[in-house]
Order: structure tokens, then sequence, then C-alpha cells
């Protein structure tokens, strides 16, 4: 094997190109057992990011159920989930571009089962009988005022096409639900309530109701949660008897809930049983019918467990996976969706005498492992607090750097910003990493799989123990030799980006960064965000009118004059909950204050880039924008201008 070639960190030449991190995707999700095969859906980024519904066969090929151009995913919420399921060999789906239901039968075209006309969207869909259970909303204009939800059974013999009064409005009596189950003899409906200004993960209910005859909810009561609890999940064990979680520990646990009767813990630890519910298909455990439970308990990664619920024995499920996540059984068998530092994610089969079978795994043909970073979990010590991270040094084969020379660290930021980094084998850090430029992916307070206290560090200081949290992790790499200490960057999107906008104008830790449409101004992201958001800065800086000084004190752009360093900023379009007016009217503060920046708008692009050529150019004109500001010259990628 030849001597590794001695260059700079930032010019070592990879085999992982942006073409490869496009193709990747978002992966396989949504799995199902439907007979001897299994069926899920896939983003396609070649394909303009939408999603197909596909299976393999019990021959073991891969096959479209749900050809181009249809697109399977919902914008209940904006942020969808449970936008397909199986009815017996059939697919109903939720189509992307016009919202309606349809019926597919494999090799056939989909049939519509709501009507054209309403302005409604469904989403978290499920089967009950001969029809479908799903959230609806309503929309008869642009405002919340015009927007209301409810619980509904759409038919699948598509009556409901010509007359929209065949849907069942089943319930309704809150802003937001989710989780929709009726009970095993059909004369109670379980779901979750939640109101503004509450997120998922403030506080929620879970309510029981009463079905009457003509298929409707005729009263209801709470039997679980409240303002500071949160509640997912409810599942039937009896007629009389749900599984549910909830955080009134601490942790999101999981409980018996008798509907006459106190609810129990069934096996407390202090780990998370539970996540934040950003998509309607959300799930954290599964009820198998020997009468145990599977369950993904978190603390920073995961693991499975199964719970005996008469007992509350707790016994380890032995996977290699530390993101995991169980979400069908038959004959024994698992089907899980998860993966590690160095297993792919995707989709997998857990079979009964414990051998792990892959399905469908993401990223397509990985490099060699050689060029993979593996995950580090870290903890650093900040002023007030400690922080969690994962770190992934520099590596590849065929490079070292320079004597004496420390790499460049990349701060990667999650959104969120409930959400949390693993250690994970991905593409879109080895693209980095063997490149020469480290990554710590850090979990900052407020993020999840910690505990609530941890998660509600970020109560009213959205802007400040995030930007703490991050400077501290980048530091502390610095100061143990890992990190060069001049050459720290930070990127992110949505929050993410957020805390990017807000580290650069509130330190000088960082000699650059990038923001993926990221929130720059609050008063009027306030107004213009959609309606699942628009409440959420209550809790992550405070109530309007009250906390207005504060909008504008904390806003990045209200602090542009203290910015040194330049920014890249990427934004969607397209995009309904960071609206392209945050990007924009940032770019309008850097350019009256002549401090260097790029920019990339993309059109039809959201929330979350899609499309393949989207996610190419975003990522080497953010490589080419490093390294500018660096002085390094990446090798084969275009410079993008730095105005």
């Amino acid at each position: 094997m030849s001597e590794p070639i001695t260059a700079p960190y930032g010019e070592w030449e990879s085999p992982i190109t942006a073409a490869d991190v496009a193709t990747a995707g978002s992966g396989a999700t949504s799995p199902h057992f439907v007979g001897d095969e299994v069926w899920w859906l896939e983003s396609v980024p070649a394909e303009s990011g939408r999603y197909a519904v596909r299976r393999r066969r019990a021959d073991g090929l891969v096959e479209d159920l749900l050809p181009a151009p249809w697109n399977a995913r919902s914008r209940v919420h904006e942020y969808g989930g449970g936008a397909w399921a199986p009815a017996g060999r059939d697919v109903v789906f939720v189509e992307f571009r016009d919202q309606r239901l349809y019926r597919l039968t494999p090799r056939e075209e989909p049939v519509p089962l709501t009507p054209s006309e309403g302005g409604f969207r469904f989403g978290g869909i499920s089967i009950h009988g001969d029809a479908v259970l799903a959230i609806r909303e309503t929309h008869t204009g642009d405002g919340p005022s015009d927007l209301t939800r409810d619980i509904v059974l759409v038919p699948l013999d598509g009556a409901a096409v010509a007359d929209a009064s065949r849907i069942t409005s089943v319930v309704a009596g809150s802003w937001f639900l989710a989780h929709p189950a009726f009970s095993p003899d059909g004369t109670r409906l379980a779901w979750v309530a939640w109101d503004h200004p509450n997120m998922p993960w403030d506080g929620t209910e879970l309510r029981v109701g009463e079905i009457g005859a003509d298929g409707r909810v005729s009263s209801w009561r709470a039997v679980l949660g409240g303002a500071t609890e949160s509640v997912l999940q409810p599942e039937w064990h009896s007629p009389d008897e749900l599984y549910a979680i909830s955080d009134r520990s601490g942790w999101w646990n999981l409980y018996r809930v008798p509907l006459d009767g106190e609810p129990e813990n069934l096996a407390p630890i202090a780990e998370e049983i539970g996540g934040p519910m950003w998509t309607l298909d959300a799930a954290w455990y599964l009820p198998l019918p020997n009468g145990r439970i599977v369950a993904t308990a978190t603390l920073g990664t995961d693991r499975l467990i199964s719970i005996d619920p008469q007992t509350g024995g707790l016994t380890p499920i032995e996977t290699p996976l530390t993101t995991v996540h169980a979400v069908a059984e038959r004959d024994g068998d698992l089907l899980l969706v998860g993966g590690s530092a160095a297993l792919a994610g995707g989709i997998r089969i857990l079979h009964a005498d414990g051998v792990l079978e892959d399905v469908r795994l993401d990223g397509g043909e990985l490099p060699d492992a050689a060029y993979l970073p593996a995950g580090e979990l870290m903890t650093f010590q900040g002023a007030r607090r400690e922080v969690h991270a994962v770190v992934y040094r520099p590596r590849n084969p065929g490079f070292r750097a320079p004597a004496g020379e420390l790499p460049p660290f990349i701060a990667l930021v999650h959104g969120g910003p409930t959400s949390r980094s693993v250690p994970a084998l991905q593409p879109s850090i080895a693209y980095w990493t063997s490149r020469g430029i480290g990554i710590v992916a850090v979990n900052y307070g407020g993020s999840t799989g910690y505990g609530r206290e941890y998660r509600e560090r970020l109560r009213g200081q959205w802007g400040v123990v995030d930007v703490e949290d991050t400077i501290a992790a980048v530091r502390g790499l610095a100061e143990a030799g890992v990190a060069d200490g001049a050459r720290l960057l930070i990127r992110g999107g949505s929050a993410g980006g957020w805390t990017v906008l807000s580290a650069l104008t509130q330190s000088d830790a960082f000699a650059a960064g990038a923001s993926y449409f990221g929130v720059a101004e609050l008063t009027e992201f306030a107004k213009e965000t959609h309606d699942f958001e628009s409440r959420y800065l209550d809790g992550l800086i405070g109530p309007l009118p009250e906390a207005s000084d504060l909008y504008l004190s904390r806003a990045p752009i209200s602090n542009v004059d203290k910015l040194a360093t330049p920014v890249l900023l990427l934004q969607g379009l397209d995009d309904p909950i960071v609206p392209p007016s945050q990007a924009e009217r940032f770019i309008e503060a850097l350019a009256s204050k002549g401090i260097p920046y790029a920019a990339r708008f993309y059109e039809g692009e959201s929330h979350g880039f899609r499309k393949a050529e989207t996610l190419i150019d975003a990522n080497e004109a953010e490589l080419s924008f490093y390294g500018q500001v660096l002085g390094f010259t990446p090798p084969g990628v275009p410079p993008i201008e730095l105005r």
C-alpha cells in the first residue's frame, strides 16, 4: 500500500462526492409486513424527492408499488407523517400535490377516496374495517382562524369522492390531534389532544370517548396528561385499559392506564421511552401477541428492551443498533428501523433466533470503511452545565496532514430544537471527514433523549443555552488538542440555523457559519410561520406581547453589527415553516453592514431539501465557502461567490 499523501486538512481528495450524499436520500421509513413481503416508504432524491411506496417481494426483488410522479406525503401540521397504510394488498396514501386520499391496487392507476374540493388535508392514517381512520385538516383560507382539525373515517369504497358528507367526523374539540385508536370492541376511541401554546413535548392529554350510534364520539374524558405532562402513543390493551407514554416522572416511560383507576408506570427507568412528536406516525413501543411489549429506551443512544407488563420485568434485546425502533411483528420476527456508527440506517428484520437481516438500507453503496469515521460519544463541561456530543474525526487512508497541523471542525447543530444527534454512519458526515474536516454534533440543552429537565433547559433560553453549549463543545475539542481553535465552523438547519446565526452574532468562537433555512428574526417569524409552530416561541422565548423586547434583542438580525465572520445562507423558496423572508432580511442586514456572505435560493424546495440537484449544489457551495474563508482549496468543487 502506498504512503499517504501529505496535504492540508480540507484539501484531501475523497471518493465520497456530493452526488453520493444526495442519492443517499432520507432513507426507507414506515415499514409494514404484508404477507411474506415488507412494504415501506422511501424518499427518491433523483425524482425531485418524492416519496415512493416500495416493497421487497418474497423473491428478494425491490420494486415500486407507487410509481412516479405519485408522492405519498402528508402536510398535516406541515411535517405530516402517517401518509400511507396497506389495505390488504392495496395501498392507501396521501398524495402530496392535492393532499387527497387515494387507493392503489398494484399495477393499476390510483383512484381517489376524497373530494377535490373542500381544502382537506389528511395524515396519520390507518385502516379501520372498511374505512380509513385519519387526522383531517380543513383549510378555508390562509390564516389560523381559517383552519380546523378533526379525526375522521373515510370510506374505502370511494363513496366520499362525490359526497364529502360521507366522511364521518368522529371527534374534534382541540386545536391539535394525534394517535387515534379504536378499542378492540369498537365502542371507544382514544386519542392525544393539545392546544396552543403547548407543543406535544410540553403538555398533552390522553382522551377517551364513547362512540355513539352515529359513529361519532358522544362524550369524552381525559384519563392522563395535562398542561405540563406530555402523553404519547395510546394503544389499547383491552376494551377497558390502555397503554400510553407519559413523562410525569421526568422521563417518558410506559404506563398502564385503566379507564377506572390510577395510571401505573410499568417499568420505571431513568431513560426515555418516547420522543418529540414532530410527525403523526411517531411510535416508540410495540405490544406483542404474547403480551410482552418491545420498546425503545433512550439515554443519548437507543436500545431495545422487552417489558413484561404483569411483573414490570425489563429484559434487554441485544442488537448492534444504537438508533432503533420496532415497528411491526410477524411470527416472532421484529421489523426494525435504525442503524449505528458502524451500520447504515434502514429497515431490518430481527428474527426470533437473533439473526439480523437487512431489508432496505440507507445510502446506496457505501465507500470503503476506511473512509468512514467513528462516532465518539463525548461530554464537555461548560461554564454552567455538561453538554453531550458526538465527535467524528477526519479519516482518509490516502492522506495525512502536515506535521503539527490540527483539523478544522464543524459544529453540527441539529434542528427542532428538540431533536438529537446520535452516532450514525452517514455519507453526509463522511463527506466532510474524508476531506479532513471534523464534525462535532452537539446535543445542546433542549435536546431530547436525556429527560425532561435536560430538554427544558431551553425554556425561555433559546439563543442562549444552545449557543453556550455549542461553544463549550467546540472549545472543549480545541483545548483537548483535537481541533484547531482558530478554524472552528458551525452549520445547522431550521432551529439549528437560528443557533448558527445567534452564535455568529454573539461570539468570536467561529470563523464562519452556514445556515440552512434558519430563523433570523422573531417578530415577523411568529406571524409568518405555519400554525403548528406559531406559538412555539412562547416556550422558547416568551409569550407576546409581554416578551416583545426580548424577541427583538435576542434575534440574530438585531445583532448583525456584532458579526465579524462570513455567513452562507441556503433557503428553499417554497418553505412555509421558515419563509424565505427570514434569509432575505438577514442578507439585507449583512449587505448594509458590508459583511461578506454567500447565498443560495432553491426553486421547488420546502423545509428540508429533497431534490438531488439541490443537495449536490448545497454541499459543494458550503465546502467552497469554507475553503475560501479558511484558505484551503477543495479539489473538484466549483467556487461560490462571496458578496
